[in-house]
């Protein structure tokens, strides 16, 4: 089998708080083969966006180990991580506050090619340019326009483009149609499916969207509270899933059938948990509705109950 392009082992990233370590991401393991897309889903303020930052080194973990190719890259100075930026990107949730409103479209996009000298001279960086905004099918006649001119699918067909200026092999996409009409989010979704096969890019799909991961991923983790409950490749997971918070999440995609009108959803009760210093055993003890005595109090690893699907629930111990 061969070597997955980005591991993470035990990753971790706590934030001092006055009331003491706020888990943000706790004990993460993870792998993605090249070529491939790992959906990272869960409620807001689960982790899937530290995750995403810390994987890059946007954030710098606490303990744990995150390998590209390889190479343990959480123990890399800033000049060789400056180094790999050229290897991994990131595309933003927002593409309005993630692009600079002083720069029209063809400077954002050259920006990393400058900031890295690749090129030489001026008409080299502007054929590049052109050349990018031609692959996200972006019209060259907004090449001196301004983000605030632009809707938000054109502002973020920019930040794709700026994120594939310096042919990167693994993007962290982290929400990245969240803020934008349905419609454009399917033409965002395709774009970013077709360069995958072109490119042959790698991603880390962060999403609270479970028809959006459907859509575009090989395989699904799901995040509560800074841990992975579950992760199983997407046909298996939306066919069988296994974790209770799973359950409740499938459960609650609408459905466009008035046959289901009459079927009873299954809502969660109880509080979230405090992130701030969380008692050993699930987290998700205090909504679950099928909870048990014994899940609390206990480590839960994940635990592989078919070939690629990992729970970690006491169901399964």
């Amino acid at each position: 089998m061969s070597q997955p392009l980005l591991q993470t082992k035990a990753l971790k990233k706590y934030y001092k708080t006055p009331y003491g370590d706020l888990h943000a991401v706790d004990g993460v393991s993870l792998s993605i083969n090249k070529g491939e897309t790992l959906g990272v889903v869960g409620e807001s303020g689960c982790g899937k966006s530290t995750l995403g930052r810390t994987v890059l080194r946007l954030i710098e973990p606490t303990s744990g180990e995150i390998l590209y190719k390889g190479e343990n890259i959480a123990s890399y100075s800033s000049a060789k991580m400056r180094e790999l930026s050229r290897e991994v990107q990131i595309i933003f949730q927002d593409p309005f506050s993630s692009l600079n409103p002083r720069m029209t479209v063809s400077e954002i996009i050259a920006e990393p090619l400058k900031v890295h000298k690749v090129y030489k001279n001026s008409s080299d960086l502007d054929r590049k340019a052109f050349q990018l905004m031609n692959v996200v099918e972006l019209s060259q006649r907004l090449v001196n326009t301004y983000p605030h001119e632009l809707d938000g699918g054109r502002r973020q067909r920019i930040g794709i483009a700026r994120a594939l200026a310096l042919d990167p092999e693994f993007i962290v996409c982290d929400e990245p149609v969240s803020a934008l009409d349905v419609s454009v989010q399917a033409q965002i979704l395709n774009l970013m499916m077709d360069l995958q096969e072109q490119m042959g890019l790698t991603y880390m799909f962060i999403t609270h969207n479970l028809s959006v991961v459907k859509h575009i991923s090989s395989e699904i983790m799901v995040m509560y509270m800074g841990v992975c409950v579950e992760k199983a490749p997407v046909k298996e997971l939306f066919n069988n899933p296994q974790h209770p918070y799973t359950k409740a999440l499938l459960n609650a995609i609408p459905v466009a059938n008035l046959s289901y009108r009459k079927k009873k959803r299954e809502i969660l009760k109880g509080e979230v948990s405090s992130p701030i210093n969380p008692e050993l055993g699930c987290r998700f003890t205090a909504r679950c509705p099928v909870v048990q005595e014994r899940c609390s109090g206990i480590d839960l690893p994940l635990k592989e109950i078919s070939p690629r699907h990992f729970v970690a629930c006491t169901c399964f111990m």
